[in-house]
């Protein structure tokens, strides 16, 4: 289970500039993978989004699971199966509160808006969850530590 600490991380496909991370079938496998790796508690995803050359999640991942591990296999699983090229490494800020929590899940959200590729954050079809029309947010609950704590 995991401990409640929350990252933001980005990862960075290669080459930048290019779409090669919202074209299907790619789209659609990716968030399919992410999908899978969060039903298997691999790691535990808040949001997900795909951009057209890089994506973000919001995540935790288990007490005893390196999030570098966790990443570095994800990715390279993605380069063998779908040819996706990343760039090394990621980049990563863990969250210290659910005000931040909150700011970055919209940020996350709203990212397809600000780059003028839809209207409204429930419109981008590479997200997972979804957002809600109502207001935005995933619906999503936050795992605890075997205590209870948040």
């Amino acid at each position: 289970m995991a401990d409640g600490s929350l990252f933001f991380v980005t990862i960075c496909a290669e080459p930048r500039g290019v779409n090669s991370l919202c074209i299907e079938p790619i789209g659609a496998r990716l968030l399919d993978s992410a999908r899978f790796c969060h039903q298997r508690g691999e790691w535990w995803l808040k949001v997900f989004l795909l951009m057209p050359d890089h994506l973000h999640m919001l995540v935790a991942f288990p007490v005893d699971a390196e999030m570098a591990t966790v990443i570095r296999v994800w990715k390279s699983y993605q380069t063998r199966t779908l040819g996706v090229r990343w760039q090394p490494g990621f980049f990563d800020h863990r969250l210290r509160n659910d005000e931040s929590e909150d700011a970055k899940t919209e940020y996350i959200q709203k990212n397809p808006v600000r780059a003028g590729l839809v209207k409204r954050p429930e419109e981008w079809p590479f997200a997972w969850p979804a957002p809600r029309v109502d207001d935005g947010s995933s619906g999503t609950t936050r795992p605890t530590d075997s205590s209870g704590a948040p």
